[in-house]
């Protein structure tokens, strides 16, 4: 059984410059392995919590020392000079050790750091690579690799809110590889900018995940210009490929009260606007289309849609298995946004994977808002056979380092993408425009 000979741990800055945390973890046989864990910007009110410093004067109370200091001391007072059979008892003594529903106590900054350096570590001890770790540990037998889902135009919290909804993404359909995919965004993403300059007078400035962010007057205006993109690809939506959405419907809703732009709607009416949204774009996914809290609209909302577009819940499930076991029970989603920081540890994330897929859902990897170049979400994302990552744009390192492991393993494997997971059977019709 492997023995952890020391856990350290450094305070590293994220894609935004805000700080982050980066763990180390060095077997008793030398052998050692690092990982850096992410932080979002669109947080879902039941994510685990990060632990921050709250000292006003240093990064506005952003800092990572105490999850530094915790892993180096207490975590690794625990951990070191012991031997673990397995990732889950790993977890599982960190989970213990912290305490608390939340990890608030060490962190889930510091948990997962320590939960992923410990597996990286073990893949390197074996000689083999990560996304083959990781799938053997959890009985996936990975033969193929996530299909991307890549941000094109951003508003919401990536973007300074100039329109409400979060994301419009690229969602290629048909490349088979991961190289023919990342090539037919490439083209999309320079027509899109060449459409802000002519448009908005827009160069290309980006938002947190690498998006495209003029300042479109309304949302018809950025779903359009996403439209028009495709074609002067010279792509057919629906057919090459089409579009996603990520509403982040929770930060503009109050009082039972969808607010966007001069709309004030309930539930029912901004389902229905979500309905002709679908009806007349290329719209085969809706992330996070309603708040977290409208359970009953979420109902709703997949009763309409689920036959047709997958219904992504994010903020509404945060990785967490009792949340996911509610929207089972109460069929208000089809498919899982899945982020490892949002629990806190693999093996919890991999529980909540495992409760999707035994529902039929489909599971979608997702990178966070801050990132860093660390690209285990990858090796994740293919060794326990999602079928879609979200990384972010075609752009910046933190986005990039992941495509080009992705490039990596599909070099070394020969695997093709993953079929889209789309309940509707002809693509083609969704959202046509004429």
């Amino acid at each position: 059984m492997p023995e952890i000979k020391l856990l350290t741990a450094l305070e590293i800055l994220d894609s935004r410059g805000r700080p982050t945390v980066q763990a180390t973890c060095v077997l008793a046989d030398g052998v050692s392995a690092s990982a850096s864990v992410p932080s979002g910007a669109s947080r879902g009110t039941a994510e685990a919590t990060e632990l921050r410093d709250g000292d006003p004067h240093r990064y506005r109370g952003l800092g990572c020392r105490k999850a530094v200091e915790m892993i180096a001391g207490e975590v690794n007072e625990a951990m070191s000079k012991r031997s673990f059979s397995n990732q889950e008892e790993l977890d599982r003594e960190l989970v213990a050790l912290d305490g608390t529903a939340s990890k608030s106590r060490l962190g889930a900054n510091s948990t997962l750091a320590v939960s992923l350096a410990f597996a990286r570590a073990i893949a390197h001890q074996q000689g083999i690579p990560l996304y083959q770790h990781l799938g053997r540990n959890w009985n996936s037998e990975p033969s193929r690799v996530p299909r991307p889902i890549i941000n094109l135009f951003s508003g919401g919290k990536h973007a300074g809110e100039q329109v409400c909804i979060q994301d419009v993404l690229v969602a290629p359909l048909s490349p088979e590889t991961i190289d023919e995919a990342l090539a037919m965004t490439w083209e999309i993403y320079q027509c899109a900018a060449e459409i802000c300059l002519e448009r908005y007078g827009y160069r290309s400035l980006t938002a947190d995940e690498g998006g495209l962010a003029p300042a479109f007057p309304e949302i018809s205006n950025m779903l359009e210009d996403a439209v028009d993109a495709l074609r002067r690809a010279g792509l057919k939506e629906g057919k090459d490929v089409a579009i996603a959405l990520d509403v982040a419907a929770s930060h503009f809703y109050s009082n039972q009260l969808y607010r966007f732009g001069n709309e004030k709607l309930e539930s029912k009416g901004f389902i229905e606007c979500i309905r002709a949204w679908t009806a007349s774009y290329p719209i085969v996914a809706v992330e996070d289309g309603l708040a977290e809290e409208d359970w009953n609209g979420w109902t709703e909302l997949y009763r309409q849609l689920g036959n047709e577009v997958l219904v992504i819940g994010d903020d509404l499930l945060c990785t967490n298995p009792d949340r996911i076991r509610k929207a089972i029970r109460k069929k208000a989603a089809n498919a899982l946004l899945l982020k490892v920081n949002q629990i806190g540890t693999l093996t919890e994330a991999a529980q909540a994977a495992q409760l999707a897929r035994e529902a039929g859902w489909s599971i979608v990897v997702s990178a966070r808002s801050g990132e860093t170049e660390d690209h285990w979400l990858a090796d994740l994302a293919t060794g326990w056979s999602g079928d879609l990552i979200k990384i972010g744009s075609i752009t910046q390192s933190e986005r990039l380092a992941k495509y080009n492991r992705l490039l990596a393993i599909e070099k070394e494997t020969g695997w093709k993408l993953a079929s889209w997971p789309i309940k509707g059977s002809d693509l083609a019709a969704i959202g046509e425009i004429s």
